[in-house]
């Protein structure tokens, strides 16, 4: 009798304490659900600028070729709750590259800053980016960037996390949510500019013309550069001042960036057009994702919190040797299957939250005119994608050396 009433005091004892924590864990988990994680300040890092006039032959022109939608990546994430638009992913790519082109240009440190279609452009600077992630809350970007000489600077990536002030309708400024990812590819890049000797700068214009040079008339500059052991291009010898064939090919680089600056004005006219409704999506998209996270940690704590209300009645039940034990394990275990139905029920609301931002994906494509293109004996008229325009216009570019330089 004493044995029997010492087993059944632990076993009271044991479903007693397993109940309190296994409570208590479920306090926990459904008071952690009501938190989120936003961001209030709207600070960002400056733009570092040149002090100092620096000299022509030491200025850089910096390519930003349009970046990668990462559309390829973003279709091979299994993760379902990642949403991603075409359309939006498209002009997010003209869009980007813009916005860092009018913020590398305000650091005064860097020659001509242009947005150009692809690599044909010979830049002495070239920056390329891929998009990684884009929903207005996150922002996050991958940025290549290497020189003419095919020398790499780095590769980085750059995080962006949106302050909820920054889509408020009447605090709205001029400034973009991610503008300190912008502040920070600047500054990163011209940093690396100052640890370059003032040698090598130069030499890097000299090579962003040689190669040019070179995709006009391959025989006639060959032998101007060679490449280095780690596949670098380095200068074997430089024309003469008063080579006919560099001249000509410095007027046809000329047309060539008056051409790229063409296209500047489109870039930007599509940016400023872009703005307002891209703004609009963006502060529905940030309402939306917030607010679907929320319901996801919700669902998730739900579930997790009520299976532990359903072991604890479980166990309890399993283990009491009275009628009121017993009813206040199924009771647990009854409050535990319903918080894990609630957690579900919201899982399907999150579902609609994800529908409705899909709907948000209004068509944002961009369309380009017809470039008209007067010669001197005829009219030609570039047509087609960004892309198809340049690639016809470097065409017209190698006719008109032919012609100019008698090899044609």
């Amino acid at each position: 009798m004493f044995i029997r009433n010492i087993n059944n005091s632990h076993r009271h004892n044991t479903v007693t304490n397993l109940t309190t924590i296994l409570t208590l864990t479920l306090a926990l988990l459904l008071l952690s659900g009501c938190s989120s994680r936003v961001i209030k300040t709207t600070e960002v890092e400056p733009v570092m600028q040149e002090q100092e006039e620096i000299a022509e032959s030491q200025l850089l022109d910096v390519g930003i070729a349009l970046f990668d939608p990462g559309m390829e990546a973003a279709m091979e994430n299994d993760d379902e709750d990642t949403i991603v638009f075409a359309e939006i992913r498209n002009a997010e790519a003209r869009y980007f590259p813009n916005m860092l082109m009018n913020t590398l240009q305000t650091s005064a440190a860097w020659g001509a800053v242009r947005v150009v279609p692809n690599e044909q452009s010979a830049v002495d600077v070239l920056l390329k980016g891929t998009i990684i992630h884009s929903d207005g809350e996150i922002m996050i970007i991958d940025m290549k960037v290497s020189d003419a000489s095919g020398r790499l600077w780095y590769n980085r990536r750059y995080e962006g996390i949106a302050s909820r002030y920054a889509y408020e309708n009447k605090r709205k400024t001029d400034q973009d949510a991610f503008q300190n990812i912008y502040n920070q590819v600047a500054n990163d890049l011209l940093k690396h500019r100052r640890t370059m000797a003032k040698t090598d700068i130069a030499a890097l214009r000299t090579i962003a013309e040689l190669r040019f040079a070179q995709s006009f008339a391959p025989q006639t500059f060959a032998e101007h550069l060679g490449k280095n052991k780690q596949g670098e291009y380095v200068i074997n010898r430089l024309p003469a001042d008063n080579d006919p064939m560099i001249n000509r090919v410095r007027q046809i680089r000329e047309r060539d960036h008056l051409f790229i600056d063409t296209l500047q004005e489109y870039y930007g006219t599509f940016a400023r057009d872009m703005q307002q409704p891209y703004f609009k999506w963006r502060q529905e998209s940030y309402n939306e994702v917030i607010a679907l996270k929320s319901l996801q940690r919700s669902a998730n704590d739900r579930i997790a919190a009520g299976a532990a209300a359903l072991l604890a009645g479980v166990f309890a039940s399993a283990n009491s040797g009275s009628a009121v034990g017993r009813v206040a394990g199924n009771v647990a275990m009854a409050g535990g299957g319903y918080v894990i139905k609630s957690g579900i029920d919201k899982s399907s609301e999150s579902k609609i939250h994800i529908e409705a931002l899909q709907e948000l994906g209004d068509s944002l494509e961009a369309s380009i005119e017809p470039q008209i293109i007067e010669l001197e004996d005829r009219t030609v008229t570039l047509s087609g994608t960004v892309d198809n325009q340049y690639q016809q216009w470097r065409e017209l570019l190698q006719e008109i050396y032919q012609i100019d330089t008698g090899s044609k």
